[in-house]
């Protein structure tokens, strides 16, 4: 998730995409916006870097649930009618706090970089996440730094998914979660770049999502 340049109802559909349970009870009309709020202050107030009023969060969280009462017409026309698609499997996901780094962090990122030029890089409020190849240079490159086997997750694929700049990339998000959801799939994580979205899988699930995502662009 983004902290930069984000408003609440952003971080608000962000962080209900990314809660399975929260999402699906929404959908079904089963949960009380003051509670969820009360619920999910703290994180949005964490993303956006400020205080942010209660009553602001139910706003933006019943505008997202009102969503929901026209989707269902919408979805006769595809969201992911005009996307482009790309899958790359054997993906490892790195994950590590800013003061992991130490004092020198352009050291590190340039070494990164001589590995290979083929990565993900998203800066998150206190950490930094690389989607890049499974390889031992780069498993080395991290073998120094403390706790160094929590930081990488392996067996994982990726879907980039590349829409208009009109399009509403949270609106996306839980389109395809929810997609991938009804098949049996659950996203294992889901990051905003500038241009894009990307989507990471367990690598047994992504040929199955591609062709289910794919699918949705022909229609």
């Amino acid at each position: 998730m983004r902290a930069a340049n984000m408003s609440v109802p952003e971080a608000v559909r962000e962080i209900i995409t990314h809660n399975r349970s929260i999402y699906d009870c929404m959908k079904m009309d089963v949960i009380n916006y003051t509670a969820l709020a009360v619920k999910i202050q703290s994180e949005v107030e964490r993303m956006l870097g400020g205080s942010v009023n209660l009553n602001t969060i139910v706003v933006a969280i019943k505008r997202y649930a009102d969503s929901f009462e026209t989707k269902d017409d919408v979805k006769e026309v595809s969201v992911l009618k005009n996307a482009r698609l790309s899958l790359t499997d054997g993906i490892m996901d790195i994950r590590f706090r800013t003061n992991d780094l130490g004092n020198n962090p352009s050291s590190i990122l340039e070494k990164f970089s001589h590995i290979t030029s083929d990565y993900e890089f998203f800066r998150l409020a206190d950490s930094f996440r690389f989607l890049t190849e499974d390889v031992e240079d780069i498993r080395r490159l991290f073998d120094s730094f403390p706790q160094s086997e929590d930081m990488f997750s392996t067996g994982l694929a990726k879907i980039k998914i590349s829409v208009p700049r009109n399009e509403n990339r949270s609106d996306v998000v839980s389109y395809v979660a929810e997609r991938l959801h009804n098949n049996g799939i659950e996203l294992v994580n889901a990051f905003f770049g500038q241009e894009n979205i990307v989507i990471i899988l367990n690598e047994k699930d992504a040929s199955k999502a591609y062709e289910i995502l794919r699918s949705e662009i022909a229609r």
